[in-house]
């Protein structure tokens, strides 16, 4: 199964799920897809969707997931690369109106250049990030957030 994430944020994502619609119609991946579609209205006979799930339900969902796709928001991929899962990562983008800004062109540029995803931008054919996720080994995930709060509470500490 290929499990796509839109996350919780108000703004419509279509775009994503028209381009994973697509290579689902066109028969250049087998996987069911189930999306979580947030607040992005969209309807389909090749996708499942469902708006928003349960924590546990989500977490089931990604440890039955081949792939992970999903929105460039900070949780859904660290929780996928926890899980140690293949994600493709795709950044909501300002033009479009599918976010305020573009931090998340920083969020899988930086995750990307570290070797954790793979990123499906602006112009790319879905299909062939697929193809080359199959190849893709990601470098593990080792969260910094121990080091973080002792960095923190070294500096409250001595001021």
């Amino acid at each position: 199964m290929i499990l796509v994430l839109l996350g919780t944020h108000e703004l419509p994502f279509p775009r994503l799920l028209e381009e994973v619609e697509r290579i689902k119609k066109e028969g250049k991946v087998d996987d069911e897809i189930l999306v979580q579609n947030g607040h992005t209205k969209f309807s389909s006979d090749y996708l499942t969707l469902k708006p928003f799930v349960s924590y546990d339900e989500m977490d089931k969902l990604y440890d039955e997931a081949r792939i992970i796709i999903t929105h460039a928001g900070t949780g859904s991929v660290i929780t996928g690369l926890k899980k140690g899962k293949k994600v493709i990562a795709a950044p909501r983008l300002k033009e479009y109106g599918e976010h305020n800004d573009d931090h998340q062109l920083e969020l899988v540029q930086a995750f990307e250049s570290a070797g954790h995803i793979l990123t499906w931008n602006d112009g790319d054919k879905m299909e062939d990030v697929i193809e080359a996720l199959n190849e893709f080994e990601p470098k593990p995930f080792v969260s910094q957030k121990e080091k973080m709060l002792g960095l923190l509470k070294e500096f409250i500490d001595n001021n």
